[in-house]
């Protein structure tokens, strides 16, 4: 029996939007630093993950919440 060996496919989600990878060399914190042009919230938004679900690997970008004053 030969084995196979399949990388992972990573998924970005941020407030139910999916977000296609745009390169696999790019680490999780670079991928929200290219979505900030389209989406200004995740500039201060948290990277949560990996989170594997099947053979993908599931990171979130989580609104920062807090409190002014």
């Amino acid at each position: 029996m030969a084995l196979t060996v399949t990388k992972p496919v990573r998924e970005f989600l941020f407030s139910g939007v999916r977000l296609p990878d745009p390169n696999k060399a790019m680490t999780a914190d670079d991928v929200r630093n290219f979505y900030c042009g389209t989406y200004p919230e995740l500039a201060t938004a948290v990277v949560n993950g990996p989170e594997a679900i099947g053979n993908k690997l599931r990171y979130s970008f989580d609104r920062a919440v807090g409190s002014k004053g």
